[in-house]
């Protein structure tokens, strides 16, 4: 996958197989109908243990799309994606961001506007996940150019629509895994059957589904940071410097044992954030505290792993070192840090 940038299509179906992909789908369309968030955060634990790349495109579609095609959606669309959404056999990516701006939502350029019983859109989206192999994706663009923030609606645009395509697939400093890609809507023509949820009301939609989106890239942000604290204190007891292994030295044995404490702290309010999601009460700030503040701690803790494995671990055979390319984009995605700190300060009033 590394070499072709893109997950084959058979792991997608092997996903399918294995009941991965659609967990809080429910059972009539195919999916798990699990009691409760519980299940995915489990799953991205797992996963993120594995690779930081592997949840992040998987998660895209069976955590971030699927509340999308499973609350917004009319009956007519639920049955036409969501059996195949289960199965892998349709592949989702959401597109908001644009090369003009990221976490300004509110300031999307895409644009749609009516013809007739369709919709016609034009425009382009940067930095997508699975944009580039997506059989359908959740597209936000601007209906009413008036009204700002409130003039957003969401559209399904399907692979082999004249006018959609795929620019190229991006290079990345690290999960290079993933597909991630730009795509280009050039007067496609959208019919009104496939616009999710309620027109002009795409942001509000959005912005109830990030919360879940955010607390998932804290989950994927710890459960990633773990295993590879653990790799370090397996090589610390075991590289000898000076007579000694260097984890028996005083700064060293310190510095491990703050790693382990701030995963260990973090994860603690991770878990009642999860609690508080599972009760339908996660708040904007507390989803934006726990994500940056894992964020953070993902990339202290992998860049002081490094530091200790000396040049080994800036060596990309050893797993270290592409966990710190991989964790990188973790500040970034989902809202940056900066914007979930202007999330929390507007929460405290300020």
């Amino acid at each position: 996958m590394i070499e072709t940038g893109s997950p084959p299509r058979d792991l997608w179906l092997e996903a399918g197989r294995r009941g991965l992909l659609g967990l809080a789908v429910p059972l009539v369309y195919g999916g798990s109908e699990a009691e409760d968030w519980r299940f995915s955060a489990v799953l991205m634990e797992e996963l993120a243990a594995v690779s930081a790349a592997i949840p992040s495109f998987l998660s895209i579609h069976f955590d971030v799309v699927a509340p999308y095609l499973i609350e917004l959606t009319t009956d007519e669309q639920r049955e036409r994606w969501l059996p195949r959404f289960c199965t892998g056999d349709l592949v989702t990516a959401i597109a908001m961001t644009e090369s003009s701006g990221g976490s300004d939502l509110a300031r999307i350029r895409t644009s749609a506007v009516r013809d007739g019983t369709d919709w016609i859109l034009n425009g382009s989206k940067t930095f997508i996940t699975n944009g580039g192999s997506a059989d359908l994706v959740v597209v936000a663009a601007r209906t009413n150019r008036t009204s700002g923030s409130k003039g957003i609606t969401l559209f399904g645009v399907e692979a082999g629509m004249p006018g959609f395509s795929r620019g190229r697939n991006l290079d990345k400093v690290g999960q290079r895994e993933a597909d991630t890609a730009e795509i280009f809507f050039d007067d496609v023509r959208v019919p009104e059957l496939n616009v999710i949820g309620q027109v002009d009301r795409g942001f509000q939609h959005m912005m109830r589904m990030l919360p879940q989106e955010r607390l998932g890239a804290a989950v994927t942000s710890l459960a990633h940071a773990r295993p590879i604290l653990d790799l370090t204190l397996a090589y610390a007891k075991e590289r000898r410097a000076f007579g000694t292994p260097i984890g028996a030295m005083q700064y060293n044995k310190f510095q491990l044992a703050e790693l382990a404490t701030m995963l260990d702290v973090s994860q603690s309010f991770v878990d009642a954030c999860i609690d508080v999601h599972c009760a339908g009460v996660l708040s904007p700030a507390d989803a934006a505290k726990a994500k940056w503040w894992c964020a953070d701690v993902q990339n202290r803790v992998i860049d002081r792993c490094v530091q200790l494995h000396g040049g080994y671990g800036y060596m990309n055979e050893y797993r270290v070192a592409r966990a710190w390319t991989d964790a990188r984009v973790s500040k970034i995605w989902a809202g940056s840090n900066e914007i979930m700190k202007e999330i929390i300060g507007r929460d405290l009033g300020l």
